[in-house]
């Protein structure tokens, strides 16, 4: 038993009982399953802190089968996702995913950063959706262990003719190799520049670029593939 001070974020909530609430916080530590008594009152100081994707400052009680949040502070409640409704759709499938692949005691930093960075621009610029999630995809699977090879080519080796993405074999083929793989998507020049970048750039400028039409429909299609592929949700 014993009190957790931490910042994270709300990215689940559920009602329990009359007034009280259950949340799911993801920290830089992992994610907590806590209870917020009387959270539903009109005039609880839990109210504001314990809403979906409340990012704040927590005191939490640890017992010893259960948590509960003694306390908070809100520090960000990425207000414009609660007024558009295509927003609010992408912020809870980003949620919803983020619930899947995380769990308590585990090193979630970068993974919190990730999110946080996302809502951000989900909610602050009118960036293409698609492409926002996309981006978030590919940055997640790596974070997770499944970072694609893109440098050359996953079969022979080669760096010209780059021209499809095995979801099989994880990365990059040649035009040659790419043609006789069953699970190759085709993929131009554009799109093959922009998935190294979101590999390789830094975690606050991965969304610091534009792409055509085009591009944005293959790397969405690669993206949403491949996490199904790799995590099976």
């Amino acid at each position: 038993m014993g009190i957790i001070k931490t910042k994270g974020i709300v990215i689940s909530e559920n009602k329990m009982g009359d007034f009280d609430k259950m949340v799911t916080i993801l920290t830089p530590n992992g994610k907590i399953g806590c209870a917020a008594k009387g959270a539903r009152r009109p005039k609880s100081l839990l109210m504001a802190g314990t809403q979906f994707f409340c990012f704040g400052e927590y005191l939490i009680f640890k017992g010893n089968n259960s948590y509960n949040i003694n306390s908070c502070d809100t520090i960000e409640i990425f207000y414009n996702l609660r007024t558009d409704l295509d927003k609010l759709n992408y912020a809870v499938e980003i949620c919803r995913i983020i619930d899947k692949v995380t769990y308590e005691n585990q090193n979630t930093y970068k993974i919190l950063q990730l999110l946080l960075n996302t809502l951000y621009v989900i909610s602050e610029t009118d960036k293409n959706l698609e492409l926002v999630v996309s981006v978030f995809r590919i940055r997640l699977l790596c974070l997770l262990g499944f970072m694609p090879k893109v440098n050359q080519c996953v079969n022979c080796g080669s760096n010209d003719d780059i021209a499809f993405f095995s979801i099989c074999d994880n990365g990059y083929k040649c035009k040659n190799c790419g043609k006789v793989d069953k699970s190759a998507i085709s993929i131009c020049a554009t799109s093959v520049d922009a998935i190294r970048y979101i590999i390789s750039a830094p975690a606050k400028k991965i969304f610091s670029f534009e792409l055509s039409d085009e591009a944005i429909k293959e790397i969405s299609l690669i993206s949403n593939v491949y996490l199904k592929d790799k995590l099976e949700i």
